[in-house]
């Protein structure tokens, strides 16, 4: 008989996966969902195959780290790993309330981390190592993110050109004894070859996902051995599964959500990058936020694309335009102005973000590991699990 509080910890891991699906979903499929190349149903199934393909290989190693190398695996009692999972939940249920996307990750290592300092068996070197790979991954992504929109976007916004034409993309020929696809009526070759690449890359985002997120629902409970590693994983994505197909309907349709804001490219840029940085420290068994990458990606893209109307000393300098999502859609065509050519006016549009509203979720990012470290440090020291 399954004893009682591991069956609360295996409700709260459940709840962990299932946000992380349905938020995640519409993050990594948001573009195709929104441009028609794919159903939510779609969505959904190639979230849940490739979160899965994601946990098994790289999600691996971050479930180690998390689960016996920030604090030995001694000090994960089922009642710590429970308490662990709590926080983690209680993070989601603050970024859900203000609208803040929380790091998960963030929170369950600083959760983890107040258990270590409670108990006197933080591992001081690992718990550096990755509080260091979260400033550095961030700013990575900024300056990757900057020579793209400045030097490369426009190139690929002229070559690729991601508007969909109307009609299907794909007809069904059937004058023959075989069905054979055919191209829609107004489709392109390089517009299905385009459609093709924001696919493969929406599947990239939800393996990187998986590789990062797995952790963050199971690792305490691998940690305890109350579950095994590989039971535990399709437990995680079983869950995020569940969020793919449920809420996450909800969260591909949300014109707010910051990567489906912007256009098809630049979201693809976007996804790209950070999904990149996201597996190879996965690969480095380093539990960091998808979140926090892509956000940076973001104002990135944009400040390297707004810094095209003005050479690069004067970028350096401060004086760029304000960033605009119009700014990384002004090139159609053949013709790509050259560096310092384009106007401010070519690049005046809706901010590309809000400086009051980045501030606050700068703000809870620090707030919610903080509060979790702390809070976890009080209840650990008081009530040893």
């Amino acid at each position: 008989m399954i004893e009682p509080l591991l069956l609360v910890g295996l409700f709260v891991a459940v709840f962990v996966g299932f946000n992380i699906g349905g938020s995640s979903t519409g993050v990594a499929f948001g573009p195709a969902v929104g441009s028609g190349l794919v159903s939510k149903l779609g969505a959904a199934a190639l979230m849940t195959g490739f979160a899965l393909f994601g946990a098994w290989t790289a999600g691996r190693e971050v479930i180690e780290t998390m689960g016996g190398q920030i604090v030995p695996q001694s000090q994960f009692t089922l009642a710590a790993s429970v308490a662990v999972l709590f926080f983690v939940g209680l993070a989601l249920l603050i970024s859900n309330t203000f609208g803040v996307p929380a790091s998960t990750s963030m929170t369950a290592v600083g959760a983890i981390a107040g258990l270590g300092i409670a108990s006197g068996t933080l591992n001081e070197a690992v718990m550096l190592e990755i509080v260091s790979w979260w400033i550095v991954a961030p700013v990575i992504a900024f300056w990757i993110c900057a020579v793209i929109g400045r030097y490369v976007y426009p190139y690929l916004d002229a070559t690729l050109k991601l508007d969909r034409s109307p009609g299907p993309i794909l007809t069904v020929h059937r004058a023959d004894a075989v069905p054979r696809p055919r191209l829609g009526p107004n489709t392109t070759p390089r517009e299905l070859g385009s459609v093709v690449l924001v696919v493969l890359i929406a599947c990239y985002m939800a393996y990187s996902a998986g590789a990062s997120n797995a952790a963050n629902a199971v690792a305490p409970l691998v940690g305890n051995g109350a579950v095994s590693i590989d039971n535990g994983i399709f437990l995680a994505v079983g869950a995020i599964g569940l969020g793919a197909f449920t809420i996450a309907r909800r969260t591909l349709d949300t014109v707010g959500n910051d990567l489906t804001e912007l256009p098809i490219l630049a979201a693809l840029v976007v996804e790209t990058v950070s999904a990149s940085l996201i597996t190879m420290l996965s690969y480095l068994g380093i539990p960091a936020s998808l979140a926090v990458s892509a956000t940076m990606c973001i104002v990135g893209l944009g400040w390297g694309r707004a810094t095209r109307t003005v050479t690069f000393g004067e970028a350096l300098g401060g004086d760029t335009p304000e960033f605009s999502v119009d700014a990384l859609t002004t090139e159609t065509a053949d013709e790509v102005p050259a560096m310092g050519e384009e106007t401010s006016g070519d690049l005046a549009g809706t901010d590309l973000f809000d400086p009051g509203t980045t501030g606050r979720v700068i703000f809870f990012w620090i707030l919610t590991p903080s509060l979790s470290a702390a809070a976890s440090y009080v209840l650990f020291a008081a009530v040893p699990l």
